[in-house]
């Protein structure tokens, strides 16, 4: 059975091992998936923690699920078709910020689910609601802030879903945009 990986990105203000990837990091190993996480702190631009993630998983072999928490979702999801994931898992994660909005990635074409706190005054929910609808992901809004620690149960709860969920081809049908579905020869 080939290795699984799951690596996770911090945000801006955080570091690889905080309570959150901690505690996420458990509910990865408890699924069969050897957790990673890298540490950008000390590096504020986008471009070069997308370089450095690059990078660290450059020798990961096997099936690869991205995680990232705000600024770290901008950049798993930045890297996430460079590095074929299988799925990507963000929290908060930064798209559209003021100034920035034309730097907001592409996901890869993999299952995407997003978390995001009602109460989130770093990163509008606006913005994932909006990201959501026009990627097709799974979104789900808890009444938390932006780092939503008082919702780390049910973080770790969705995370799991979501690692058992990659399993289970039939749930994770990407849907297609309206213009890729017309272009489809009819038969």
């Amino acid at each position: 059975m080939p290795r699984r990986h799951v690596v996770f990105s911090h945000g801006l203000e955080s570091g690889p091992w905080g309570t959150k990837i901690a505690s996420m990091a458990e509910v990865a190993r408890t699924e069969g998936y050897d957790p990673e996480s890298v540490d950008y702190r000390g590096i504020a631009d986008p471009h070069d923690r997308l370089t450095r993630l690059l990078s660290y998983c450059r020798d990961l072999n096997g099936e690869l699920v991205l995680v990232g928490s705000s600024l770290g979702g901008h950049v798993a999801t930045a890297a996430s078709t460079l590095l074929r994931a299988r799925g990507l898992f963000l929290l908060a994660p930064a798209f559209y910020m003021p100034g920035r909005e034309h730097e907001t990635p592409q996901p890869a074409a993999c299952p995407l689910t997003i978390v995001h706190g009602w109460r989130d005054d770093v990163v509008p929910v606006e913005n994932s609601i909006r990201y959501a609808r026009e990627h097709g992901a799974t979104l789900h809004i808890v009444d938390g802030d932006h780092r939503m620690i008082e919702q780390l149960s049910l973080i770790n709860y969705l995370f799991e879903y979501f690692l058992v969920s990659l399993d289970l081809p039939h749930l994770h049908h990407k849907p297609q945009k309206k213009e890729e579905a017309e272009a489809q020869p009819q038969a």
